[in-house]
């Protein structure tokens, strides 16, 4: 009996062994009228010539179109015709042999192949198609038993149970197998499993009859008990396995469930469990291996995929299988938290199955700032130099700051400066070759290779540290960039190049292979001589750069002054700098200014730190910058630094050039040289006469400077006499201030000067006596004038000199003139012609007197220019200087 898929047809045979075997098609939707069973559609006797042997096996097309029938004696019938409409069929005997048929199956496709097995062979016969009427082709010399021979819909392929495994043929002949030992009674397809029943062991009939009586009646059921078996030949895996206390007689699939029909006539019906239900039953037996070729079989995705590798991974980390678990963590590890693989290789046994998981996260670019810092800790710990320069050049991508950063806590300066120059870090570059690696030389080739921009903040970071290893280069850089003249070195051509000698310093000495390094050679260039007769030595990148260069590259040039605190206790390359930028011809006046004065003070400080010859050397060089008529410095700075400096030389051309020959006197007073005030008071007493009261206080303020100017102070009182430089009791409060001069040191200037004041003294009376005389005489002529009539007798005119004749004009002052000599016009009023000038100056004299009583500047200004400053006040008081103010 057969019910064909998807339809409602139903297709039986019936036999007795009396009979031919009757083969029927049932429509079980068309019911009959009469009976109210299935309507019969067709009716065919199967021909076996003539000779009645039972059916061994059956099989048919979806479309009915033919059917295969195997007999027990060897030969196999294919009957083709419509028998669904009923409209007739053919029948053929296309196989005989000696040995039973067993099973037979149909191969669809471009021909239509019938699959045979007897008890001793596998054949196919080609039955529809090109090679239609060809004697059976012979697959295999194993044949097999009744049932055990079916068909897989979805591949085609013919499943054959034997005893010791089950075999698959497909349009090649034998395929693959699967070994399950033990002997089979039927063979079926459900889905992906095939479907097999154990037949029950027979009971032999030698068993000693002891056992009988000691076992119930229920162990003879155990004798006819049957094994049913559902196996996985992909996953090569046993997916159920059951006893059963009856004998099977059948297997079927339907409605995408298995069932079992006994002989008993009970039906058993199985039912596939869902994946996540088998996942779940193979987890619970360690099947994992098995858990991941199942789910990849169902096509899950990654998310699921990646959860049973990870539980894998923890039963083979339960194990201590960590190689194998560590396999499963990585290809788990785009769905799985990093943290909870790297918690369980913490331990120091197993850091290199970290280092291998931690290098899959930084692949995958799932790797955050922890997993870098803790693979580079790793690398440091097993010091694997070899894996951490190929992490770092694998182009992997990792955190760059930390990375660094783990390199230089780690001492791996050329991993640090490679990554920091693959990534276009200058700063850092030369940040890890100064701070970590003390390589200084290279990090000022490296600063000096690139663009003012990047170039000048280095340089200026670490100027001192430069300044103190390599000296000359630096002070070379500073010139280059301070004079407009840098620019950016190249490479030297790989030919002119040698390979440095000595043995590796450094554990990752390879990584000069990625990191060029042309200009470990160096050379030396001649440079002008500087102060202390060094030259600069270049090297062979800069030799290459002065005839490769295509010119300088435009640049703001700073303020030298910003280079200044660079230099500090650096005073030979600070020299050598100045000197250098004051060549340049192009720089504003107050840098120069800056630079002379600075120039000045470096040498001062070198002269300073120097003796003999030296030092006079060095103070002869700072008094040419005095000298010199074309170098301008503040004169302020300049004696600040040379009095700091105690340099009297240069304190003395600067105030000589800015007339300050006071301060010149006074400083030699206060330093206590005598000899020195003396020399400045002759050289510039003449031009400044204050130095004289201002010896003459030096000169008496101690004993012992006194006696070593007992013969200057007779000249500089009498200096001071003569031109009245200081009033005698000026002299005497000065002398007297520190008890040092004596009585008889002044006597002779006493003396004259009393003689002269009282000399003095007697002309000013007479003087006074002259001036109250005239002054009373003039007084009274205005009385009389005001008072009295005045008599004229003068008989000839002031102007004409004719006879005085009607009308005539008296003045009086005691002129007489005709009224024609004076041109008076109307009522004009006339002055005298012969006084009109004395008047005149009298005049502007008084008018002179009122102006400049209020210019009390021109009063200030002659007060501190007289030497008589009572004789300046009393002038001024007689012209109306201290007078009040009149009121109208």
């Amino acid at each position: 009996m057969k019910q064909i898929d998807g339809t409602s047809l139903l297709v039986t045979i019936s036999e007795d062994l009396s009979t031919e075997p009757v083969l029927k098609v049932w429509a079980l939707d068309k019911p009959d009228k009469k009976t109210g069973g299935p309507k019969c559609l067709s009716s065919l006797g199967i021909q076996n010539g003539r000779k009645q042997f039972p059916i061994s096996a059956f099989a048919a097309l979806d479309n009915l179109s033919q059917l295969a029938v195997g007999f027990a004696n060897g030969s196999v019938t294919v009957v083709r015709g419509d028998l669904i409409n009923d409209r007739g069929a053919k029948q053929r005997t296309v196989f005989e042999s000696e040995e039973p048929i067993t099973g037979v199956e149909f191969r669809e496709g471009p021909t239509t192949t019938l699959y045979l097995a007897t008890t001793g062979r596998i054949l196919t016969l080609t039955i529809t198609g090109r090679g239609q009427g060809q004697p059976a082709k012979n697959l295999e010399d194993h044949g097999c038993g009744v049932g055990c021979m079916t068909v897989d819909r979805e591949s085609g392929d013919i499943v054959v149970a034997r005893d010791d495994a089950i075999y698959f043929y497909g349009v090649n002949g034998r395929g693959p197998s699967y070994a399950y030992e033990g002997p089979k009674q039927l063979v079926s397809v459900f889905g992906d499993l095939v479907a097999l029943v154990t037949p029950p062991k027979v009971h032999s009939a030698s068993k000693p009859s002891v056992l009988r009586r000691f076992v119930s009646s229920q162990v003879d059921d155990l004798y006819k008990s049957s094994t049913f078996a559902l196996l996985d030949t992909d996953l090569k895996y046993v997916a159920h396995t059951e006893t059963l206390v009856a004998q099977i007689r059948t297997v079927f699939a339907e409605w995408g469930e298995l069932f079992l029909l006994t002989t008993e006539g009970k039906l058993f019906r199985y039912r596939e469990k869902t994946l996540n239900q088998k996942l779940e039953i193979l987890y619970q037996r360690d099947l994992y291996v098995l858990a991941i070729n199942l789910a990849q079989k169902a096509g899950v995705d990654n998310i699921q995929r990646n959860t049973i590798l990870r539980k894998y991974g923890d039963y083979l980390h339960k194990k201590g299988d960590y190689d194998t678990a560590m396999q499963q963590y990585l290809k788990a590890i785009d769905n799985t938290e990093p943290s909870q693989v790297i918690r369980k290789f913490l331990d120091s046994q197993r850091i290199n199955n970290l280092i291998e998981y931690l290098e899959e996260l930084h692949e995958h670019d799932k790797a955050t700032v922890d997993h870098t810092t803790l693979l580079l800790n790793c690398y440091a710990k097993l010091k694997d130099t070899e894996k951490l320069e190929i992490f770092i050049k694998s182009g992997t991508n990792f955190d760059l700051e930390t990375a660094i950063s783990m390199c230089r806590q780690g001492g791996y300066y050329d991993q640090a400066v490679y990554l920091s120059k693959k990534h276009g870090e200058h700063d850092r570059v030369v940040d890890i070759l100064i701070e970590d690696s003390k390589n200084y030389g290279e990090a000022l080739d490296y600063v000096s290779r690139h663009e003012p921009d990047v170039m000048y903040p280095n340089l200026m970071r670490y100027a001192r540290v430069l300044l103190e290893h390599c000296p000359q280069e630096t002070t070379q850089l500073f010139i280059d960039y301070y004079t407009g003249k840098y620019r950016p070195r190249k490479d030297a051509p790989l030919a002119s190049l040698q390979t440095p000698t000595g043995g590796a310093t450094s554990a990752v000495q390879n990584l000069a292979s990625f990191i060029p390094l042309p200009y470990r050679q160096t050379t030396t260039v001649q440079t002008p001589v500087t102060q202390d007769n060094q030259q600069l030595t270049l090297s062979n990148g800069a030799a290459a750069a002065a005839t490769d260069a295509q010119g300088p590259n435009e640049y703001h040039v700073p303020k030298p002054r910003t280079a200044f605190s660079s230099f500090v206790d650096h005073p030979d390359q600070f020299i050598i700098f100045l000197e250098a930028c004051l060549k340049e011809g192009n720089m504003d006046e107050k840098d120069k200014v800056d630079l002379y004065t600075t120039l000045f003070e470096v040498y001062l400080e070198v002269a300073a730190s120097k003796t003999g010859p030296k030092k006079r050397e060095w103070e002869a060089k700072a008094k040419t910058l005095i000298d010199s008529t074309d170098i301008s410095m503040d004169a302020s700075n300049v004696l600040l630094l040379s009095h700091l400096s105690n340099f009297r030389d240069g304190t003395v051309l600067v105030r000589e050039q800015q007339g300050l020959r006071f301060d010149i006197f006074r400083s030699y007073a206060e330093a206590g040289d005598s000899a020195g005030a003396i020399k400045a008071l002759r050289k510039y007493g003449p031009e400044e006469p204050q130095l004289y009261p201002a010896a003459l206080a030096y000169f008496t303020s101690s004993p012992k400077v006194l006696e070593e100017t007992r013969d200057e102070l007779d000249a500089v009182l009498k200096k001071i006499d003569e031109d009245g430089l200081m009033a005698p009791l000026q002299v005497i409060q000065t002398l007297s201030k520190n008890a040092v001069a004596t009585l008889g040191m002044v006597k002779k200037y006493l003396s004259d000067t009393i003689e002269r004041e009282r000399k003095e003294v007697s002309n000013n009376r007479r003087l006074i006596e002259s001036y109250r005389s005239e002054t009373e005489a003039k007084r009274k002529e205005m009385d009389e004038l005001g008072n009295k009539s005045a008599v004229f007798q003068t008989r000839r005119c002031s102007a004409c000199g004719g006879s005085l004749d009607l009308p005539t004009v008296h003045f009086l002052c005691k002129h007489s003139f005709h009224q024609r000599c004076l041109n008076q016009v109307g009522d004009e009023q006339v002055e005298c012609p012969k006084c009109a000038p004395t008047n005149d100056n009298i005049r502007a004299f008084r008018k002179a007197q009122e102006e400049s009583a209020d210019r009390h500047d021109m009063f200030q200004d002659a007060l501190q220019r007289s030497r008589d400053k009572f004789g300046t006040i009393s002038e001024f008081f007689g012209r109306g200087v201290m007078a009040a103010p009149a009121t109208e």
